[in-house]
């Protein structure tokens, strides 16, 4: 056996279905891991078509396409340079696999196809792969190898059968998205790896963000005695360089490098938002993005997140005020434009409100204004940013948080229309806190300002949508830090009334919030697509029927 092994892991943020590009981008990593005098180059799950695929699989041009860029990469290695660990679609016997491909000599040495097919939450890979066999160890210049993909080392069956077969090193390629507090827990599960099979184990991890879901990289290694001996960057590409050596016993070990700080959970949340949405923009070419900002915390953060994502220069607020908005608004909204240095311009509404009552006059006479007078200003502002994006291309940013989707706390074709939320799956006490934490702190890579990015009033003034005189969200709902503790429990927990009355909720208060967020399934599934943070996201991550007459726990 060899007394040493030099492996490189490349963080890659792969275009999704861009074959040719991605095929482009591993081969830079490989000649950047040959000048550093690598023996492998490891590379994410998918790497080659970017991961999640979904039903591109099921099209045989795609695979055909990935086939042929893996045999490219295969010829390649014949050059003596690195080995390859490359992932992909495997194709044979009219079944379809999610695979692992180790590159050497200028061939395809082995396969690996992954075992354990995530099928929960926002996966469904049972739906489109078939899974493949518990798998053994692969040879590479004199070791072997314990090859998984991502799911396969979530459970303890696959790294057990390669560690009883001769393997030496696991080795994982990930697809494996961003959640808060995720990070802690793969390396606390990486642990309960190694210690079962007492193997050193590498996760090399995949980041970019690709629609909903963001991938935060953070590859790492750990030695048989669990120590990290490799921490990588969170939401960055990277390539990183490995030594192993053998000890008296011939076990491998990887000689540790400095490890940097782990940033603090809500710059990983931060940055979470600006990864997903920098790769949602570019990746589908949108010259910047516009959105309204109202003077109120949730535009104030998104109008945030996006400079800080794409830079000033590419991103447009338009202020839109109704008699009913506040002085206060329009300073606080001018003042966050100035302090982000982004184009501001302001289009009053109130033509178009006094247009829309002129023409509903005839049909509305004799009933009293409600909620429908106060949805057509909200729809108005939607149709004049759609305009803008229409005219000049800019794809418009929606502002609504997590507990305003789950009680329906938003107007269809008014402050939800847009392409995409960078709030979508964050409560609003959690925004209160992440905007504070922003007015505080530049986040690593951000393009916007390092100072104040919004005024003190924006964190300090009661919420309102400023609809009708005097307004302010808890009019109608329950105090907003009653309100997310009771959606988390009936989201994320499913938790029932019961044990939700038992953690200090009022029982009328939780009825009426699960009756709200019941009724607001059909305003969900017209939202547009936004960055997952929660272990449950609206979406693919949580999947109710519209039509739904179950009140069994509520009666």
């Amino acid at each position: 056996m060899s007394a040493t092994l030099r492996l490189a892991l490349a963080q890659l943020n792969p275009h999704e279905g861009e074959i040719h590009a991605n095929l482009a981008r591993i081969r830079a990593a490989r000649a950047e891991a040959a000048r550093l005098g690598a023996d492998l180059l490891v590379t994410p799950e998918f790497s080659i078509a970017g991961y999640p695929p979904e039903d591109l699989v099921l099209k045989p041009a795609f695979a055909e396409a990935c086939a042929a860029a893996i045999a490219e990469l295969a010829a390649d290695t014949a050059d003596g340079g690195p080995g390859l660990v490359v992932g992909g679609p495997w194709v044979e016997g009219g079944k379809r696999y999610n695979a692992a491909f180790l590159l050497d000599a200028g061939s395809i040495l082995a396969r690996r196809a992954k075992h354990e097919l995530p099928n929960y939450g926002v996966f469904d890979d049972k739906r489109v792969f078939t899974p493949g066999p518990a798998p053994g160890p692969v040879s590479f210049r004199g070791h072997r190898l314990g090859l998984m993909i991502c799911e396969d080392w979530w459970f303890p069956d696959v790294p057990e059968t390669l560690a009883e077969s001769g393997a030496e090193l696991l080795l994982s390629i990930n697809g494996s998205p961003f959640e808060a507090g995720k990070q802690g827990h793969r390396v606390a599960l990486a642990a309960h790896r190694v210690a079962e099979t007492g193997l050193p184990f590498v996760f090399c991890a995949q980041v970019g963000g690709q629609d909903e879901l963001v991938f935060d990289g953070g590859s790492f290694v750990l030695n048989a005695d669990r120590s990290l001996a490799l921490q990588m960057p969170w939401f960055a590409e990277a390539l990183a360089l490995t030594e192993w050596r053998r000890d008296g016993e011939d076990r491998l070990s990887c000689i540790p490098s400095a490890l940097p700080p782990e940033p603090a959970e809500h710059e990983l949340v931060y940055r979470s938002m600006m990864t997903g949405l920098a790769d949602y923009v570019d990746k589908n070419r949108f010259p910047g993005v516009l959105l309204g900002l109202s003077g109120g915390i949730d535009s104030a953060l998104s109008a945030a997140v996006a400079v800080d994502a794409l830079g000033a220069a590419r991103v447009r607020a338009v202020m839109l005020p109704s008699p009913y908005t506040s002085l206060e608004s329009l300073e606080d909204a001018a003042a966050c434009a100035r302090l982000l240095g982004i184009r501001y311009e302001i289009i009053p509404i109130g033509g178009a409100m006094a247009a829309f009552g002129e023409a509903l006059a005839p049909v509305f006479d004799g009933h009293a204004a409600d909620t429908t007078e106060e949805n057509i200003q909200s729809r108005a502002r939607g149709l004049i940013l759609m305009a803008l994006s229409n005219k000049f291309g800019d794809m418009v940013l929606t502002t609504g948080n997590k507990s305003e989707m789950s009680v329906g706390y938003a107007t269809l074709y008014g402050d939800m229309c847009g392409g995409y939320s960078v709030l979508k799956d964050v409560y609003k006490t959690a925004v209160f806190a992440l905007a504070h934490w922003r007015n505080q702190n530049l986040p690593a890579a951000a393009r916007g300002p390092s100072g104040r990015v919004m005024p003190e009033r924006v964190l300090t003034k009661p919420p309102s949508a400023e609809l009708k005189p005097n307004q302010t969200d808890q009019d109608t709902l329950p105090p907003y830090e009653v309100l997310d503790g009771i959606l988390e429990g009936l989201v994320e927990g499913e938790k029932s009334v019961d044990a939700l009355v038992a953690a200090g909720f009022e029982r009328a208060t939780i009825l009426r919030v699960w009756r709200m967020l019941d009724r607001a399934e059909y305003k969900r599934r017209q939202a547009p697509p936004g960055v997952k943070i929660t272990a449950r996201a609206f979406g693919r991550d949580r999947r109710y029927p519209i039509t739904n007459g179950f009140t069994g726990l509520i009666a």
